[in-house]
């Protein structure tokens, strides 16, 4: 694993004092000399730092005055409102909110592929489901996930609108480490492979309205087991 840069510490280390309650909304931040001083960095590190935390919206400058921290609705990263969400809220809270995202997302962009997708599309979904298939039969999660992740950017793409998988790529690095954890339990991959399945011969007729209603089938089922087997559990 690549070395964090000492500005991508600072900021870190700034980010998660805000996510912490540690530094409030409207707050002002530590002087970059007191910042640069508890890190042991330059002025011109800890600069940096800030403006890492700018273009993510955490915070603001004034003029004359300082920094500041902005409400996290005006955050534009994903990964720092994943934090303060995980840190204010419930797992399970964090959880049931990627879902809404993803059925917004994802029951649409099936209901468009399904008169979009091509022949190649529907082979690479088939391809990618069989390799779930093989992940499942040998409990290799990663392999599973990995396969699971691809399915459905092929959706994404066969949507054939190019904001979707742009728009929804954020979610994707998220999407990949929360299923890693989900996908641990062998009777959620057994529901998972269930699932895909229904969204694959949705697709294969052509069927929009099937289609929607398949992924949203998902949408719940993905639900439902994160509750049952993995909240509950814990």
């Amino acid at each position: 694993m690549a070395r964090k840069s000492l500005v991508a510490v600072v900021a870190d280390d700034l980010l998660d004092r805000i996510v912490r309650g540690s530094i409030g909304i409207d707050e002002g931040l530590p002087s970059e000399a007191e910042i640069g001083d508890e890190h042991d960095v330059s002025r011109m590190t800890v600069r940096e730092a800030m403006k890492t935390l700018q273009a993510q919206g955490v915070v603001r400058v004034e003029s004359g005055k300082g920094s500041y921290v902005n409400p996290v609705a005006q955050w534009t990263s994903l990964d720092a409102v994943l934090r303060v969400a995980g840190a204010g809220a419930s797992a399970l809270d964090v959880a049931e909110q990627l879902i809404e995202v993803r059925r917004m997302f994802e029951t649409g962009a099936a209901f468009l592929a399904a008169t979009r997708r091509t022949d190649a599309d529907l082979a690479a979904l088939a391809r990618h489901l069989d390799a779930m298939r093989a992940g499942h039969a040998v409990n290799d999660v990663a392999a599973f996930v990995t396969a699971d992740l691809a399915f459905h950017d092929v959706i994404l793409r066969a949507s054939g609108n190019v904001f979707l998988g742009v728009l929804f790529e954020p979610l994707t690095r998220v999407m990949a480490d929360r299923r890693t954890e989900t996908s641990r339990v062998v009777a959620i991959q057994e529901h998972a492979i269930a699932e895909h399945d229904g969204i694959l011969k949705a697709l294969t007729r052509g069927d929009a309205e099937a289609s929607r209603r398949a992924m949203d089938s998902h949408m719940d089922q993905t639900l439902a087991d994160i509750r049952t087997y993995v909240h509950a559990a814990g």
